[in-house]
């Protein structure tokens, strides 16, 4: 149910991939942190299921755009 690429202008593309190179290193950020956290032995459960939350919320966005980005394919 993608609306693929059709009507994107380029800088409409090119403001999509910007938006999700953010998003991309957000979420990377997230899991280094997380990661960080339990490692060290700083386990704080409700900030860590609070920083997971953020992580699904940021990978439902990046799929939202990357669909933006796939064009129509008609099986």
């Amino acid at each position: 149910m993608a609306s693929g690429n059709r009507s994107l202008s380029g800088e409409a593309e090119e403001q999509i991939r910007r938006e999700l190179a953010k998003l991309r290193e957000e979420h990377r950020d997230l899991d280094e942190a997380t990661a960080s956290m339990i490692a060290s032995g700083t386990i704080d459960s409700l900030r860590i299921q609070r920083m997971k939350k953020r992580k699904l919320a940021l990978k439902d966005r990046m799929s939202a755009l990357e669909d933006q980005l796939l064009p129509d394919i008609i099986a």
